[in-house]
């Protein structure tokens, strides 16, 4: 029996950084939420996965017409977004060998192609994969008060970025871990790292931008319709070929 597909999207969060009247994911961005652009974007490449949708309990901005998916469940976040996450895992009746990727609400120009590359990428590697891509910048290390103290060897250093997957069983196992451990982790991969364990680094695109401050919705919008007129001119291409 082939592996379930399970989607995990942390959406409880209020997003305060962006100082707007609602959380984050429910800003309109080209006429729709961020949240319906990035579960189309994921049911697009994963029509028949499995979607767990991690909301606040309180949330009276969803609308679940937003959802694109057959097979849909919401579930209540956490505190942080690891327990979001196990909630979610907690919720589902996968299997130890299921693949779960986790995928951050406020990245809405994610690509089919990013997405199934990692997909592949997860199959392959028993501990996982995620993407990320090479640091290109010259990394600075403040003293504490803003003011550079040295510059950092970017050799080796990678953006994490979402989605992040791993089997069902692996993800449980290093989350359960860091709950227990009161250890606060900002993404999946570092509770696998924790365990010892080495994911996979797929190299993602840099247009895969995570909406987080107020100058960052034009920029997502921007990146929408640059995404969509490449796309319609590949498609063009094809149909004369």
């Amino acid at each position: 029996m082939s592996e379930t597909l399970w989607l995990v999207v942390p959406a409880a969060g209020q997003g305060k950084r962006m100082g707007a009247d609602r959380p984050k994911q429910y800003l309109s961005l080209d006429g729709q939420p961020i949240l319906a652009h990035t579960l189309a974007r994921l049911a697009q490449a994963f029509p028949e996965a499995h979607l767990v949708l991690c909301l606040d309990r309180d949330d009276g901005w969803f609308d679940p017409h937003s959802v694109p998916f057959k097979r849909w469940q919401r579930v209540d976040g956490g505190q942080e977004r690891m327990h979001s996450v196990l909630n979610a895992l907690r919720a589902i009746p996968a299997r130890a060998d299921d693949i779960v990727m986790v995928h951050d609400v406020a990245r809405p120009c994610i690509t089919q192609q990013d997405l199934l590359a990692l997909h592949a990428a997860i199959q392959s590697h028993s501990a996982g994969a995620l993407l990320a891509m090479p640091v290109a910048d010259t990394m600075k290390r403040d003293r504490g008060d803003q003011c550079s103290l040295r510059t950092e060897p970017r050799d080796g250093l990678w953006h994490a970025l979402t989605p992040q997957g791993f089997r069902y069983a692996l993800l449980v196992r290093a989350l359960e871990q860091a709950v227990q451990h009161g250890t606060l982790v900002t993404d999946e991969a570092s509770a696998v790292e924790a365990l010892g364990e080495a994911p996979r680094l797929v190299n993602g695109r840099r247009d895969n931008l995570k909406v987080t401050h107020p100058g960052d919705l034009a920029l997502a919008g921007a990146i929408l319709h640059t995404q969509q007129a490449a796309a319609s001119m590949a498609d063009n291409g094809n149909r004369s070929a």
